[in-house]
């Protein structure tokens, strides 16, 4: 929502208000004791509700680049590499 502001802003186009809604869904699979849990993300969907007196044409264009735009969403849709390190009383943790 906030990139929908940031690109009406940008092209001028009036956004009196939104609302969106997200349904996430989720598995996890394997054991917890077994230490073979593993979580994954079957899919989102979202709904985004905009309140303009622009035309849908110029509304559709600030959503194409909100879209576009969001991090998010983009790393979704294209995966990109994830890196972490945990620290354990400022040591690093061995996994």
């Amino acid at each position: 929502m906030t990139q929908v502001s940031r690109y009406g802003h940008m092209l001028k186009v009036t956004v009196n208000g939104m609302r969106m809604r997200v349904t996430a869904r989720y598995r996890v699979d394997g054991s917890v004791l077994n230490d073979t849990i593993q979580g994954r993300m079957l899919g989102a969907e979202t709904t985004l509700e905009i309140d303009s007196p622009d035309s849908p044409e110029r509304v559709a264009r600030v959503v194409r680049n909100a879209e576009r735009g969001c991090f998010v969403m983009q790393a979704l849709q294209n995966p990109v590499p994830v890196t972490g390190r945990t620290l354990l009383n400022g040591a690093l943790l061995a996994e």
